[in-house]
């Protein structure tokens, strides 16, 4: 049947065009169109997206504030930590100076509310009592523990492992992550995070297609450049030998 044969030569060239190049935005056919929606979910296979954005940053209020759902809340987080960061950085305001500073102003609200309601009410009054819940320390303490210990134990299983193409990796990557960290200190490493974290998501949500396919092409070049690099230079460095050998 020639019109089957069409059709079958047709989703070869669809194929054999994305393996080339990133699919381009035009008007296809009903066959073009099936196949390039099996070849996105290819991608977002590749790329751990079977879930949205949503879920995978947890699909609490936090993802929300990641994903602009409420613009008055992310906006306000991200202002916030804009001014934080004006202060400590560019006014090079001390962390302890605001801070006493800040205890003292609220002693001295409390005391002028305390004083004030008992001569205009004539009356005691409760004045609002600030107090952080213990939970959130512990929490926040337990995160933090466990994804330290996750980080040194890869670092350690890497030095111990006997694999030295992965050992030079590593060490690699921690002396460029030294090299960047020297560029900046350590609170505006922290507020561009924050601001990336703020920024990425709802930005990849947005444009998620183009940027996967971006990727895609990326990491198909990286792969084949890392491919003549392990032909040329690592796969001649040999492994050391592994503790305890398993018996045959």
């Amino acid at each position: 049947m020639p019109e089957g044969i069409t059709a079958e030569n047709l989703l070869n060239t669809i194929m054999d065009t994305f393996a080339d190049d990133v699919p381009k935005h035009k008007s296809v056919s009903f066959f073009e169109e099936e196949k390039s929606n099996s070849v996105s979910s290819q991608i977002n296979r590749l790329f751990g997206r079977e879930k949205p954005v949503h879920k995978i940053l947890g699909g609490g209020k936090s993802a929300d504030v990641l994903l602009w759902r409420n613009k008055k809340i992310s906006a306000s987080v991200l202002i916030g930590a804009t001014g934080a960061w004006v202060l400590f950085e560019w006014l090079n305001y001390n962390f302890l100076s605001l801070l006493f500073f800040g205890l003292l102003f609220g002693m001295i609200a409390q005391f002028l509310w305390s004083n004030a309601s008992s001569f205009i009410n004539r009356s005691s009054s409760n004045v609002p009592r600030f107090k952080l819940p213990e939970e959130l320390f512990v929490n926040v303490a337990v995160s933090i523990a466990a994804e330290v210990n996750r980080f040194l134990g890869f670092l350690q299983d890497v030095a111990t492992g006997g694999d030295l193409k992965k050992f030079l990796i590593v060490v690699a990557s921690l002396f460029a992550a030294a090299i960047i960290g020297s560029w900046c200190n350590f609170l505006t490493l922290i507020y561009l995070g924050f601001v990336a974290a703020h920024t990425l998501p709802v930005l990849y949500e947005r444009y998620e297609d183009e940027v996967d396919s971006f990727i895609y092409n990326l990491l198909g070049q990286v792969q084949n450049n890392y491919r003549k690099l392990d032909s040329s230079v690592l796969s001649k460095i040999p492994k050391g030998y592994r503790k305890g050998k398993k018996s045959e």
